[in-house]
């Protein structure tokens, strides 16, 4: 089977201040400037979302939404950092912020899940070996151990999966070394680069990630699904590539994983 090789840019994160920006991906339709402070919405009514969880792992700060769905940032966002939205019966979304786009008020339009979508994580994960440099991507905001050079989890899918297009989506993904991310000015590595991270599903080889961003989709072929049955979601950080007197894994952090079924 032909891999799926992502190259997906951050046009997101230089568009966060504009009013109509669209995302058209995971699981979010649109950020935008607000007036009156940040807010979260239904994407299909415009309607405020109360109560809805807001986080920023790397801070340890969390606050909730009020009744008109605002919220307050209350810390201070000096480096990149992803900020999670968890709320009942709508799909998880996570947005790396840095510290211009965090002291500008936005408006997010979160999407309604649906009775296919699985929700694999909702916590932080570090994946590596806890051996990077300060100029790796995103280094400075590295917060928790790493679990090891790789995730998997299992899940079942129903047999009405086969007639939907499923996808993983990797909410917020940071810490990516390859060559593509360093040509793309987002770590400060000269003299080395990774291999990119690898994502399998059942086993199959289906994508590999070489930019760090929010709302990366994978396409999951309906051919590698199992029905009924236990499926597997695997993601192998990469590898330095300059290093080979030991084994150098990437190390990475991943933010909300879920499969979710249009």
């Amino acid at each position: 089977m032909q891999k799926l090789v992502l190259i997906l840019m951050l046009v997101f994160m230089s568009s966060v201040n504009s009013v109509s920006a669209k995302m058209v991906e995971g699981g979010v339709s649109a950020v935008g400037a607000a007036s009156g402070g940040n807010r979260v919405v239904d994407n299909a009514t415009n309607q405020p979302v109360s109560n809805a969880k807001v986080t920023l792992p790397h801070l340890q700060y969390k606050t909730y939404t009020d009744e008109n769905g605002t919220f307050q940032l209350g810390a201070a966002v000096k480096d990149k950092t992803v900020m999670s939205i968890e709320k009942e019966g709508y799909r998880p979304f996570s947005l790396t912020l840095d510290e211009k786009s965090a002291s500008a008020p936005i408006i997010v339009g979160i999407q309604k899940s649906n009775i296919d979508d699985i929700s694999l994580e909702t916590q932080m994960m570090h994946l590596g070996d806890n051996n990077y440099s300060k100029n790796s991507a995103n280094s400075g905001e590295f917060r928790i151990a790493a679990m090891g050079p790789f995730y998997s989890k299992t899940f079942t899918m129903a047999a009405t999966a086969l007639t939907k297009n499923n996808f993983l989506v990797i909410g917020s993904i940071i810490g990516i070394d390859t060559a593509m991310a360093r040509a793309m000015g987002q770590n400060k590595v000269r003299n080395s680069f990774s291999s990119p991270p690898e994502v399998f599903f059942n086993g199959n080889k289906i994508a590999e990630i070489h930019l760090n961003g929010d709302g990366q989709r994978i396409k999951i072929p309906n051919n590698l699904i199992k029905p009924n049955q236990k499926n597997e979601v695997t993601i192998k950080t990469g590898k330095n590539l300059m290093q080979t007197a030991y084994t150098d894994y990437d190390d990475i952090e991943i933010m909300n994983l879920s499969i979710l079924a249009e």
